[in-house]
């Protein structure tokens, strides 16, 4: 029975640290083009080395007061239009490049307009090298003596590297030449570099790093890759062209390794070993790069590049004579140079098909970079944890580890001037101000292999001692012991040996002088090892004399140390003790810089909302006195109405008791002429009538019926409102028609049993005529009146300001009769005066209500509810 299998857990691997204490914020540069025309007009000014200012080219949109908007924006440094890329070179490419030699990652960018000079800046013109070559030239300036072989240090597929012996590198060299090209071959130095490019690289400066581990070797590997529409390819890849069927370029995916740094899967790594071989191999990929002719530059990158410089250093062993073969002793750093393709608006390039969707995905990629970059200085300013979006890009994915605090970043933006680009370089000096904010963490030295320095030199100086010899000697040299050193040494200092060999039978001096020299030669042997045997006796008694005071003196220093050691014990006492003190204070600090967040924070929120509230409050205020300056008005408008009211209820008044007194004055008068004389004709109202107020009718009694008298014809009466406006008026099908004496008549009105909006449009007065049964029986009319007004809508409103009402009263046959007759006279005589005072005070009564009533000018229909004016 087979057991299952199981599986050993994957070992998350530790990520290399960072020194997150030391921080180093993104350096960024800016470097001004010249003008290609001199005479162009200017909006970028240089005010000092870490200053420009900008301002709005003639013609542009001023500010609110009247002026122009000038801003300045500060860099590390700023470099003019005559700066030189050596001094461009001398202070930001330098110390990367001493960084890559000391196992220290970096990064550089090229940011800016299309137009602006990136390309330029970072590959240079023919007798002038921009930074890529000079970075190139003081690489191997610096690693060329220490350099390996080829393929002694091998890229596997997982982003590292892996170490063979010479033998094995030999074996793949041979291997290499026998097999037909695949890998991008690099020429030899011996060869003739391309002319097109021998300028750029023809750098005469020199310039090394002075602090080189000599006892390290080192090779140089370059590879070279575009990101176009968020795809990467890789510009080094050999496809072998098929003219039937061309297959296009494959994109490249990326991958994370085991340290969690990205990197691009499959991609074309490339051993250099000189700077004509790098920059040979770079301009064969520049040529496949995707450029195109747009209105603002006739050669717009429209992809980024990325060039990248792998160094790998591996120690010698212990000998100097051969590399380590441990992989952990492998050191790898790199450096990128990145050429960032222009951000372009499509409105200026005329930009159609291709080309749009090409813009719209740099601008894309490059709004990714800066939302990765605010991302991460806000949550560095204000303590938050947001994710950055380092995913929704490929640009950003591949380069994420750079910002995390693997390694230097640095910036140089470039800036075109010209009036025409003011709009474009204002968004990139905003870009580069808020990058500037960013801080990546410091990265760690790589450690040391512990081996004894100088090994290498000591290695080189031992073989030409020993070639030395040997040439000398024409042998080889014994120098495995000291005794056996010094016997050889005693052997040659002896006189030769004579010749051994008898000439005849009857020889008997050859074989005598041979043995007479070789006892000589014992001879001197036995003293030389008799002297020797009481040399090493006396030496032997030196050195244990020489034992006994050392054993003094390390007893001696022994006890020093036991002193130092409890002195040292003490101390790390104390500097564990001050440790934790300090982690005990860090970790305060960290809670308070928190609480201080959330305060702050906190702070923020009821500042916001103590401006919302003030904002609030102010707004109430203003409403609070339009509504006080409303009610005034209101109050003011009311005023003024009852006042009139006031003033028309004590004329009405008035009114009614100069009525009173003159009924009271013709009843008297009335009684008079029926005590003295009595007389058919009605009284007339009295001369001091006249004087009273005009505005009081004269009135008179009625005269005693007649029998069989001829009806009375109807008569109107003229209403008081009357007059050119025209009026509607309203009488509802219910109403019954009076044969009263007095009949209300308006003239110039529109009669209606219904209103509608179409009427009321074209009327300025409104009456309702509304008929109800008083309390003694009789039918009593309204005749309600009001102004028309239009409101805000287009429609009609009615305001009521009058009523009059009018009283039908029956007339009894005793009070209607006519005095025709001495019974009709005498029976007049015994009428009572009330009932005369009944009779006129019933009409005056109408009359004082048709000039004005207990009801108010607002008195509204029950019907129609009374709007307030527009």
């Amino acid at each position: 029975m087979k057991t299952a299998r199981i599986k050993t857990p994957r070992r998350v691997p530790v990520k290399k640290s960072s020194n997150s204490n030391l921080k180093d914020p993104v350096g960024v540069y800016c470097r001004v083009r010249p003008l290609s025309p001199p005479d162009q007009e200017c909006c970028i000014e240089v005010i000092n080395e870490t200053t420009v200012q900008l301002h709005p080219p003639d013609g542009t949109r001023v500010n609110r007061n009247g002026e122009y908007k000038e801003t300045q924006y500060s860099f590390k440094q700023v470099f003019g239009t005559q700066v030189t890329q050596k001094d461009l070179f001398e202070v930001v490419a330098k110390p990367l490049v001493e960084d890559l030699i000391h196992g220290r990652n970096g990064i550089l960018f090229t940011y800016g307009v299309t137009g602006s000079g990136k390309t330029h800046t970072m590959t240079g013109s023919p007798g002038d090298g921009g930074l890529l070559p000079r970075s190139l030239d003081m690489l191997f300036n610096s690693i060329g003596p220490f350099q390996a072989k080829r393929f002694v240090f091998r890229p596997d597929d997982r982003n590292g590297m892996d170490v063979q012996n010479e033998v094995d590198a030999l074996l793949e060299r041979q291997r290499r030449e026998a097999q037909p090209v695949v890998l991008p071959k690099t020429p030899t130095s011996r060869q003739k570099m391309d002319p097109e490019f021998a300028d750029m690289i023809n750098v005469l400066d020199h310039c090394k790093v002075e602090e080189v581990d000599e006892d390290s070797v080192y090779s140089v590997f370059v590879s070279y890759i575009e990101i176009y529409n968020n795809y990467i390819y890789d510009l080094l890849e050999e496809v072998p062209y098929d003219p039937i069927k061309p297959k296009p370029p494959q994109s490249k995916i990326l991958r994370e390794d085991q340290n969690h740094n990205m990197y691009i899967a499959g991609c074309t790594e490339v051993e250099v070993k000189s700077t004509e071989e790098a920059f040979e191999v770079f301009w064969k990929g520049q040529k496949k790069r995707r450029i195109a002719n747009t209105q603002l530059n006739r050669e717009s990158s429209r992809s980024h590049s990325v060039f990248i410089v792998k160094l790998a250093q591996a120690p010698l062993d212990a000998d100097g004579d051969n590399v380590m073969q441990e992989r952990e002793q492998i050191t790898t750093s790199q450096l990128s140079l990145v050429d960032l393709a222009g951000s372009e608006r499509t409105n200026r390039t005329k930009a159609e098909g291709n080309r749009l969707r090409e813009a719209g995905n740099i601008n894309q990629s490059l709004m990714t970079l800066r939302t990765c970059l605010e991302v991460l200085r806000e949550n560095q300013l204000y303590g938050t944890m947001k994710m950055v979006p380092y995913r929704d890009s490929k640009l950003t994915h591949l380069f994420k580890n750079y910002f995390d605090g693997e390694g230097k970043v640095r910036m140089i933006v470039c800036v075109n001037p010209k009036a025409d680009d003011h709009e474009e370089s204002l968004q990139v000096m905003r870009f580069a101000e808020m990058t500037q904010e960013v801080e990546v963490a410091r990265p760690v030295d790589k450690p040391i292999c512990g081996l004894t320095p100088g090994r290498r030199f000591r290695n080189v100086a031992f073989k030409e001692e020993l070639s030395r010899r040997l040439e000398e000697r024409g042998g080889p040299v014994c120098l495995d012991s000291d005794e056996n050193s010094v016997t050889e040494m005693l052997i040659q200092s002896f006189p030769p040996l004579p010749s051994c060999e008898p000439l005849d039978a009857n020889d008997e001096e050859t074989l005598p002088r041979l043995i007479e020299v070789l006892e000589q030669r014992m001879r001197v042997r036995r003293m030389l090892a008799e002297e020797f045997r009481k040399n090493v006796a006396s030496f032997k008694a030196s050195l244990q004399d020489i034992d006994g005071t050392s054993a003094a003196k390390e007893n001696y220093a022994q006890s020093k140390l036991n002193e130092k050691e409890k002195v040292i014990t003490s101390i790390k006492s104390e500097c564990e003790r001050l440790e934790k003190r300090n982690k005990t204070l860090e970790y305060k600090i960290d809670i308070l810089e928190k609480t201080t967040s959330i305060y702050e924070e906190e702070k923020r929120s009821l500042h916001q909302e103590l401006e919302n509230r003030n904002q609030k409050l102010q707004r109430q205020l203003s409403d609070k006195r339009r509504l006080e300056s409303r009610l005034q008005g209101m109050m003011t408008d009311a005023s003024m109405k009852w006042e009139k009211e006031c003033e028309r209820r004590v004329a009405a008044t008035q009114l009614e008791m100069q009525n009173k007194l003159w009924v009271k004055d013709e009843k008297l008068k009335q009684l008079k002429a029926i005590v003295t004389e009595p007389k058919n004709d009605k009284p007339e109202r009295p001369t001091r009538q006249k004087d009273r107020e005009p505005k009081a009718t004269p009135r008179s009694i009625s005269p005693s019926p007649v029998p069989n008298a001829p009806p009375v014809r109807a008569r109107h009466r003229r209403s008081r409102s009357a007059g050119a406006e025209r009026w509607v008026d309203h009488k509802p099908p219910g109403n019954v028609e009076t044969e009263t004496v007095m009949q209300p008549q308006v003239s110039n009105a529109i009669k209606v049993a219904v209103p509608n909006e179409k009427t009321l449009a074209k009327c300025d007065k409104y009456m309702l005529t509304h008929q109800q049964l008083a309390s003694d029986g009789e039918i009593e009319t309204k005749l309600i009146k009001g102004d028309v007004y239009k409101t805000r809508g287009g429609g009609q409103s009615v305001q009521f300001t009058e009523i009059e009402t009018l009283t039908q009263e029956s007339p009894t046959g005793s009070n209607r009769k006519r005095r025709s007759s001495p019974s009709a006279k005498a029976q007049q005589e015994e009428t009572t005066e009330s009932e005369w005072t009944d009779v006129e005070t019933r009409c005056s009564v109408a009359v004082e209500m048709r000039a004005g009533s207990n009801l108010g000018p607002g008195y509204q229909h029950h019907a129609m509810p009374k709007r307030r004016k527009p």
